[in-house]
């Protein structure tokens, strides 16, 4: 076996491991490695004049650990993700049973098939390289197997390095092609969509929420989603409040989410002119079960529920690569709490764990007395006492006892949103004020081109929103301990103060905030965006939009510029080659190839022909011989002398030249 093809093998089987990496199990991960670590080992002591077959026990070994593995993870075998697992099993045990030409074969062509289905995966851009480098092995590798009797041996890197090279040329020839029929081929809709498995972790913001859970989610730099539209109409840094669901049930520990909150909200409930801010929300995780909008968004598009806590969740769990309009009505309308809704408010945003946190209900009611029991009052009294206790804004908060809201509140005093916001809502319901908290996300960059916002993790928040006159209204204790978070951004806030990196345990979120390191992130984001929208996100409705730029209305036109596109490129290569195997020939060719050209049909020189026989032949159509056996004279001299006398090709060019007077003039 040539060492080409078991790099080529091995290469393969790699990238696909690399890019299965986050969506198998672990142990079917670490599985797939030990079979590349084994085969690689094999590979290295295989001896090319001898065939040694692989023993056949591992091989099955593998393969029953592997499907065990699969089923217990998922309980099937169908499905995107145990699919795709047992179609890699299935690959890597071939790779395993590979020792001749027909087997070479079957396993790139098998690998690619497998890289293809890693789309179902992710379409993101990462992924889009990693099949592209898959793709180009594979072909190398099946390029070689059809040469390896045929070649001549060299250095094996070498031998890899001409033959990429050799298969990215006929993938760059390829290349116009496939552009032209992803522009203009009719899009049509999706035949299928990918479902969100049971048991598939997202990432992001959970429906839970305990002390630390947002500020670890602000350790990390990933992109959350982004915004496109009118950069203009977007609110003010300090009002930029990403809504993502209300929680309203604390047991001392987590607040959770009253089922009643999933309840579908009616537009009738709304009061005021339902007209605001049109954008588009493009989660970077396709996995995520709700849409975090501007606080008090609609969906545009029927397939999403608007709920009674205005969260936003598809009808249909899917897969969504594509963004979602949304409009946001802001502060323009008035919510409407009918009879019904009002009696499960007072009744949930109320409740609170009686035996807990005992020294935190008693400093509410005294505060609450001294503010005259005035709901307004004593909102204000407590974000004053907040900002007079000198709290501390952090990353790194500590660890609570059982009583947590005493023990933020009167011996720690450090924390982070979630820390400020469920503390607060405490203090309200404790006077019998209806509060819950909400979880979302705070501020966000401009994109590099200006045309888009960027929301990432870190920028992960919790509120406080407490009904009052009627309406739920937001309460931001943070921005009494913080300001600077609200009004500059988390990153800024990072980038100016070190001090809420708290320990060193967040070096890690310490480097990433490096001014070289922020700005490779942020650009890679956005060539994923472009990714998203230019490629993967092109559909129908884009395309009849381009279409329609240029004239074009029709299916009849789609066909009409793909049928003379396809020929305009092919007219296109043929001249390139033409112009290009001219190029490629000497000066003394040139004559020759002139001088054949301008002959009649009858007159050319066959293929069989030699120059001396074609020079005999022309001659006796013509009443002058002397200048074709001179023109053969020159000719010999030229082809076979050491080298090449420049005076003799300008001489042999004038003699073919009198040879086709001497044809004309016969004629």
């Amino acid at each position: 076996m040539n060492r080409s093809i078991q790099i080529s093998i091995l290469l393969a089987l790699s990238l696909i491991w690399l890019a299965q990496v986050a969506f198998i199990p672990i142990a079917l991960s670490i599985l797939f490695l030990i079979n590349l670590i084994g085969l690689g080992f094999y590979y290295y002591k295989y001896n090319q004049h001898t065939l040694i077959d692989f023993p056949k026990y591992p091989k099955l070994i593998f393969a029953f650990l592997a499907l065990v593995i699969i089923y217990f993870d998922a309980k099937t075998f169908l499905g995107v993700e145990a699919g795709t697992a047992v179609l890699s099993t299935f690959l890597f045990a071939k790779a395993l049973e590979t020792k001749n030409k027909r087997d070479f074969i079957i396993l790139f062509n098998f690998a690619l098939f497998v890289s293809a289905s890693l789309f179902l995966h992710s379409q993101a851009f990462w992924m889009a390289l990693l099949v592209l480098c898959c793709l180009i092995s594979c072909l190398v590798g099946l390029y070689r197997v059809q040469i390896a009797h045929f070649d001549i041996q060299q250095p094996v890197f070498q031998s890899l390095k001409s033959d990429s090279l050799h298969i990215v040329k006929f993938i760059g020839l390829a290349l116009p092609f496939f552009i032209l029929l992803f522009m203009f081929f009719p899009r049509l809709p999706p035949l299928w969509q990918i479902p969100i498995p049971n048991n598939k972790a997202t990432t992001g913001l959970s429906d839970t929420m305990s002390p630390g859970d947002i500020a670890e989610l602000s350790q990390s730099s990933a992109l959350a989603f982004r915004i496109i539209g009118d950069m203009q109409q977007l609110p003010k840094r300090d009002q930029l409040y990403w809504r993502a669901l209300v929680l309203d049930h604390y047991d001392g520990i987590t607040w959770t989410s009253d089922g009643a909150n999933k309840q579908p909200k009616s537009l009738t409930n709304i009061q005021g002119q339902i007209d605001g801010f049109h954008y588009q929300y493009l989660a970077t995780d396709p996995t995520q079960q709700w849409i975090t909008g501007l606080d008090k968004s609609i969906p545009v598009e029927q397939r999403f529920y608007l709920h009674q806590d205005w969260s936003i969740t598809p009808r249909r769990l899917i897969q969504r690569t594509q963004p979602i309009q949304l409009q946001w009505i802001g502060d323009q309308v008035r919510d409407v709490v009918d009879e019904k809704s009002a009696q499960f408010l007072f009744k949930n945003n109320l409740n609170y764990p009686k035996n807990s946190d005992r020294q935190a209900q008693q400093f509410a009611l005294k505060m609450f007395q001294q503010s005259q029991s005035n709901p307004h009052i004593y909102i204000q009294n407590i974000l004053n006492w907040y900002k007079q206790e000198q709290f501390i804004y952090t990353l790194s908060p500590g660890t609570l006892g059982n009583n947590r809201i005493d023990a933020f509140l009167f011996q720690s005093k450090q924390g982070f949103c979630e820390h400020y916001a469920s503390s607060f809502v405490m203090l309200m319901r404790y006077v019998g004020i209806p509060a819950r908290v909400v979880t979302g996300y705070q501020g966000g960059e401009l994109a590099p081109d200006g045309q888009s916002w960027e929301v990432r993790q870190l920028d992960a928040h919790a509120w406080a929103e407490v009904y009052q006159d009627g309406q739920w209204h937001r309460i931001d204790p943070t921005a009494m301990i913080a300001p600077m978070r609200l009004n500059q951004g988390m990153q800024n806030m990072m980038r100016d103060n070190s001090a809420i990196f708290g320990d060193a345990t967040y070096s890690n979120l310490r480097l990433q905030q490096l001014s070289v390191l922020r700005t490779l992130r942020i650009w890679s984001d956005y060539a994923s965006y472009q990714w998203q929208s230019k490629v993967v996100g092109y559909d129908a409705e884009k395309q009849n939009s381009w279409m329609k730029k240029l004239g074009l209305d029709s299916s009849y036109s789609y066909g009409l510029v793909l049928i003379f596109g396809i020929f305009g490129l092919l007219a296109m290569y043929w001249g390139i080659s033409k112009l290009y195997h001219r190029q490629q020939l000497s000066a003394f060719e040139q004559i020759m190839l002139n001088f054949n050209q301008n002959l009649e049909p009858d007159f050319q020189k066959a293929e069989s022909e030699t120059f001396q026989q074609w020079m005999k032949r022309l001659s006796q159509h013509s009443g002058q011989q002397d200048c074709f056996e001179q023109a053969n004279q020159i000719f010999q001299n030229i082809v076979y002398l050491p080298t090449q006398n420049q005076q003799d090709i300008q001489k042999f060019k004038f003699l073919l030249k009198e040879c086709a007077d001497a044809l004309k003039q016969r004629k």
